[in-house]
């Protein structure tokens, strides 16, 4: 059989398309999966929407409901294509399937684009949606691509793979991103930070999520991305709607560091963007559950003397909250542990000048709480059992009026009362088996999403001051749909700063730097009981949203004071970590990182070198720093706390190059030497433009 290339099927499939349809000769995976049901039996009187459990049997079933329809569409251009603001929308429909399709193209400020797909039922009968899927086609030559794997205390971790005949397909199907995150880079052969073109997308959506690779002997590979549906989430009767999540996507010639950047510029102008980042003082890992008034203020008096800008007071402070088997759920403050609640506390520590912050964890329920007891029906579940507990929880189904209500009511009081600046939101389960027994447990991971964003846009509503904080076991739900809400991510509840360095190195290609809380540790880490110096931990967490998790009421006078130097240099530099471009170095020795905020004009930048293991040679690595002007003087000195630092044997004390001026050319190309270091040790230093 000749081949058709110049026949019309040939050139409408190699169009550029949003949507991949079957019918245009195309046998990738398709981006609209479902059918029509429709019948007599539990018909309305148009003859449409159905009882999804009564569908069963042949196409044709003795019950009379008809299946397998409109499960192949073809839309056709049914409305000239409109541009509102920075959007564009076009409109098609397919009469014969009786939908509708819309699509909005947004343009995004820094360069970054987000596609979306609306798809309405306009005919008779119920269409169950079983998945929509934005498709973003890849250039011929973007042979590889990356994404994350990752666990708890571990997120983030890259992974590459070669683009292959076949679907390669990723599925989160946790209740939320998890530790990897619905994000997928691809592009030509051997991209790193600052080489190849590549094209990112991400779901914006913080419950399931599906993302593909896909390509055959005929189409060009693409990615198809979107919410991942389970069996009759989604069933659409006549008029009604079903709207996919935003998928963002950036391309880049510049590697990753020039897609992270184009997405951190546009996370630079949402409305809940932190425009200063406090620095900030969390208990947890101070006093745990021990929830002590006498020590609380006494670290809070010493968190003030140091420069500590915000004190969060972290899990505890409720109703039978002794340890983490009971308590979620009843949100009301322990007259036992608070006997004049948490208002004497939250008032000691504003009058030192700080702001006062409060833990909660909204979508969980412990068997042992009164709110179980009364109501054990509010639970997530798919059917008469209970599912098995995670971390001795369950999940309150907020798609329940009656429980979101209740919890909105309840920690609003509690919020009212205390007088709270901040609230870091925890979510410690993934939502196993979670369906909702409103309607016999089906499955409601997208109503409980839906619901989740509800919750915390009404809180947001009534407490307009009020910052927030995305925390999920850690880093679980960060992802480019929740960071329009709230101002911090809780980067990993890892805190040895060894782990951190390279948690927070792949974390940045999703969220800007000053989203990712990172907190000073204690000196022997809770989770790896490594020692490791202040001042690495400190240098670790300096460029981020910087912190203390540590108990201050342990730590010595000479470490209080080069604490309090830390909290100094961080203030003084914040306003420019978290507004410059954030680079990651490419490096030659893997055992050494780099990384730094360059400014926009290249007339200033901030670098840190670690030297994380043991290099296998003496040769030392060279640090060039992409932005700057070739033309340009600039000069190299020590900064961070460099009374702390004793400088290197082969460096001078102004700097690594000495106080003389070299070209940005030079910077580029050449780089700023570092000889090997000892391991787990850090140097920062600053380029000035003369």
């Amino acid at each position: 059989m000749p081949v058709r290339s110049g026949s019309p099927l040939i050139r409408i499939r190699d169009r550029v398309r949003m949507l991949v349809e079957h019918a245009l000769d195309v046998f990738t995976r398709p981006g609209l999966r479902g059918q029509r049901v429709s019948g007599d039996g539990s018909a309305d009187s148009d003859g449409g929407a159905v009882n999804v459990a009564d569908v069963a049997g042949d196409a044709d079933g003795a019950n009379g409901l008809k299946v397998g329809r409109a499960w192949s569409p073809r839309f056709k251009i049914s409305k000239p294509a409109a541009v509102s603001g920075d959007t564009l929308r076009y409109e098609a429909r397919d009469d014969d399937a009786g939908l509708e399709l819309a699509t909005e193209v947004g343009a995004l400020k820094g360069g970054s684009l987000r596609i979306r797909h609306t798809l309405t039922n306009v005919a008779s009968g119920s269409y169950m949606l079983e998945g929509l899927d934005v498709h973003v086609p890849l250039g011929d030559d973007m042979t590889e691509f990356l994404d994350f794997c990752g666990r708890h205390e571990r997120e983030r971790q890259p992974q590459r793979h070669q683009v292959a005949d076949g679907m390669w397909l990723r599925e989160f199907r946790k209740g939320k991103p998890g530790y990897a995150g619905p994000l997928i880079v691809a592009g030509t052969e051997g991209f790193d930070f600052h080489n190849g073109s590549v094209l990112m997308v991400q779901v914006s959506w913080s419950g399931n999520s599906t993302i593909a690779v896909d390509r055959d002997d005929e189409q060009s590979a693409g990615v198809n991305a979107g919410e991942l549906l389970l069996p009759g989430e989604v069933v659409l009767a006549k008029g009604e709607s079903y709207t996919t999540p935003w998928v963002m996507v950036t391309a880049s010639n510049e590697g990753l560091d020039g897609a992270a950047q184009s997405v951190h510029a546009w996370e630079r102008s949402l409305a809940a963007h932190p425009k200063t980042q406090p620095m900030t003082l969390n208990v947890w890992e101070a006093v745990m559950f021990n929830h002590d008034f006498s020590k609380l203020k006494k670290l809070a008096e010493i968190a003030a003397k140091i420069g500590v800008e915000r004190y969060v007071l972290d899990d505890g402070w409720f109703h039978l909250r002794r340890d983490d088997h009971a308590g979620l759920g009843d949100w009301w403050i322990d007259p036992d542990v608070w006997p004049n609640g948490l208002k004497p506390l939250s008032d000691y520590v504003r009058g030192l000048g700080m702001e006062f912050g409060l833990w909660i964890e909204l979508e969980m329920i412990n068997r042992d709480s009164d709110l179980y007891r009364e109501h054990p029906d509010w639970i997530m579940q798919a059917g008469s059992r209970t599912p098995i507990e995670q971390r001795n929880q369950l999940v309150l189904d907020l798609t329940n009026p009656q429980a979101f209500d209740y919890v909105f009511n309840a920690i609003s009081k509690v919020i009212a009362e205390t007088g709270v600046d901040y609230i870091k939101w925890d979510h410690n389960r993934f939502l196993l088996e979670a369906g909702t027994n409103l309607r016999g447990g089906a499955p409601a991971v997208h109503a409980q999403t839906d619901a989740f964003y509800r919750l915390l846009d009404e809180l947001r509503a009534e407490f307009p001051n009020i910052e927030w904080e995305s925390c999920a076991s850690g880093g679980g739900r960060i992802d480019t749909g929740i960071v329009e809400k709230v101002s911090r991510f809780w980067g990993s509840d890892m805190t040895d700063a060894m782990s951190r360095q390279k948690i927070q190195r792949w974390t940045v290609q999703t969220v800007a730097p000053e989203y990712i809380g990172a907190h000073i540790s204690q000196p022997v880490s809770q989770q790896t009981e490594r020692t490791l110096s202040l001042d690495f931990r400190a240098a670790t967490a300096a460029f981020f949203a910087f912190g203390i998790e540590w108990d201050l009421t342990q730590a010595g006078e000479d470490d209080l004071k080069k604490l309090a130097a830390w909290v100094a240099w961080y203030k003084n530099n914040r306003d420019f970590l978290h507004s410059g471009k954030f680079v990651r170095l490419d490096l030659a020795d893997p055992a050494v990182l780099g990384y730094g905020v360059v400014a926009d004009d290249g007339s200033r930048a901030i670098i840190e070198h670690v030297q994380y293991d043991e290099s296998l040679s003496n040769r030392g690595v060279y640090l060039r720093i992409p932005g700057l002007d070739e033309h340009a003087q600039y000069k190299v000195r020590w900064t961070a706390v460099p009374q702390l630092f004793a400088p290197l044997e082969s460096f001078d004390t102004y700097g690594p190059l000495g106080d003389v001026a070299v070209s940005g050319q030079y910077l580029m190309t050449v780089g700023v030497r570092m000889p090997r270091c000892r391991p787990e040790t850090e140097r920062i230093f600053e380029v000035v433009k003369q």
